[in-house]
């Protein structure tokens, strides 16, 4: 191992002939064109500023480090928990009793004219809802018996129920919910977020994914993927069962000495790259060598739940051994209580077409909801307890809507109770972070087709969740291709109403 540090320190003594010979040439039309090519990939910091300080550029040091908003924010980090494949609102919390009526009869054509959807085909009959709904809470929010957790802390929630949206396949609707494309290749939300503020622990990485369900969402692992920003502002996907990271523990025969030795080598060789070119993906390299380092020590202990009381692991309803997403609930609050900026739950297997008995409405759906209605209710009550909700957004969701009309393929009837893919009418919910308590917003039409009162779009909901971290959303932008990207796009407004 002595030997292959000297080798590394020997290769370094190396780069710094080659930056002698890229020096000494300097002029000339060779220069010329190197310059180009490497201005055109975006070294030398050129297309690459810091925006959410303007003028500046990308930080030499740890690009991770804490820094300040753009003003005072409400929310300090977000545990964004996302329901892949997207629940009936229809079950869940748009009570809409004149539904009821039109149960089993034929779908007005006036519906379906100039309509396309992702399944349905020819006439649908119409579904009333499934669940039975009550108001809850002093706030009086319509919640079904699909969730009797959630119905416990609805006073705690603010509901946008007119949220619509573009697209209607999961993997394009997905990424715009999380990148605000629905083209591969944009920043998710949470390197967004870890590129403006940075993380409150250099031992953790600022952005973590945890899934279940047992597949990944439909857009793979380019929702919590960095795009062009620099790849240390990337989710750090966690497992829930063996290492919580691959490859992080040292190797068989290496003692930790060896391995800071070997990394430190390494850094330096970075380093004086990072001084030739100024290539921030430099950066992000150095930092993840060293982050992988600490990791080893920190991640087992924020992973490892045995710690929890009982009473903690019975709340959220969690079993120890296994993998869950109750499990991935309580490791949320242990990893932002540490200072992770942003936490995402993927859970997939919420898409209920009716062409199976796990993928239908009265059945799929509900047991979904069992699964996961104790924990949620159960990580609001306890970030409340620690004094965490606050200043923690949750944010619950899925990437679109589902039909007031029971799925049907080939003008066929499906043997489950299901419903297509939806995007003009959906709900989701936030709370804690700045958002008002026992609060709804928004109107769909007496079927849930529509939203015909305070409609949000995807983008709004992205300009609100950047306002309550302390940023304009215009204004957090990335320099890329020759023009300035943000997460919002061109559009994007504040929904100003359910701000606390």
């Amino acid at each position: 191992m002595n030997k292959l540090i000297q080798e590394l320190q020997q290769a370094a003594a190396e780069r710094e002939t080659r930056r002698h010979f890229l020096h000494t040439c300097s002029t000339g039309l060779g220069a010329m064109a190197l310059s180009s090519v490497l201005g055109s990939c975006g070294f030398f910091g050129k297309e690459n500023p810091q925006s959410n300080a303007v003028g500046s550029a990308l930080p030499s040091g740890e690009p991770t480090a804490p820094h300040p908003s753009q003003y005072i924010p409400k929310a300090k980090r977000i545990i964004y928990i996302h329901m892949a494949g997207s629940p009936s609102q229809l079950e869940l919390f748009d009570y809409k009793p004149e539904l009821a009526k039109y149960n089993g009869k034929d779908c007005p054509q006036a519906l379906l004219e100039g309509k396309k959807f992702a399944f349905i085909r020819g006439t649908p009959k119409m579904l009333g809802p499934q669940g039975k709904f009550a108001q809850r809470g002093q706030s009086g929010a319509w919640v079904s018996d699909y969730m009797p957790h959630l119905q416990g802390v609805v006073d705690d929630i603010s509901f946008l129920k007119a949220m619509h949206t573009d697209q209607f396949n999961h993997a394009p609707a997905q990424l715009l919910m999380h990148t605000g494309s629905a083209r591969l290749g944009r920043p998710s939300m949470g390197s967004w977020v870890t590129y403006g503020l940075g993380t409150e622990n250099d031992n953790l990485p600022g952005y973590i994914v945890l899934a279940s369900g047992g597949k990944q969402p439909d857009a793979g692992k380019s929702v919590w993927g960095s795009g062009f920003l620099p790849t240390v502002y990337q989710g750090v996907q966690c497992r829930t069962d063996g290492d919580p990271v691959l490859f992080a523990s040292d190797p068989s025969g290496i003692s930790r000495d060896i391995r800071k030795q070997t990394i430190d080598a390494i850094s330096q060789i970075n380093q004086q790259q990072y001084d030739e070119v100024k290539d921030p993906e430099i950066l992000t390299r150095i930092a993840q060598y060293e982050l992988a380092f600490r990791m080893q020590m920190s991640v087992p202990d924020a992973m490892d739940i045995k710690s929890e009381p009982q009473y903690m692991l019975d709340s959220y309803g969690v079993d120890p051994n296994k993998g869950s997403f109750a499990r991935n609930c309580l490791l949320a609050r242990r990893l932002v209580e540490r200072g992770v900026r942003f936490v995402q739950l993927f859970d997939w297997g919420w898409d209920t077409h009716g062409t199976s008995a796990d993928g239908s409405i009265d059945i799929g759906l509900k047991a979904k909801c069992q699964e996961s209605d104790q924990a949620v209710a159960a990580l609001l009550n306890d970030l409340k307890q620690r004094g965490l909700l606050e200043d923690t957004l949750v944010v619950w969701g899925g990437e679109f809507g589902r039909t007031p009309m029971q799925e049907n393929r080939d003008g066929q009837t499906l043997p489950f109770m299901g419903r297509d893919h939806h995007l003009e009418a959906f709900t989701v919910w936030m709370a804690g972070g700045g958002v008002k308590k026992g609060f709804s917003f928004g109107e769909t039409d007496d079927i849930g087709y529509y939203g015909v009162k305070d409609k949000v779009h995807i983008h709004d909901l992205q300009a609100t969740i950047l306002h309550l971290l302390g940023f304009d959303h215009t204004k957090l932008t990335y320099q890329f291709q020759g023009r300035p990207f943000r997460l919002t796009d061109v559009a994007g407004k504040i929904v100003k109403p359910i701000l606390a």
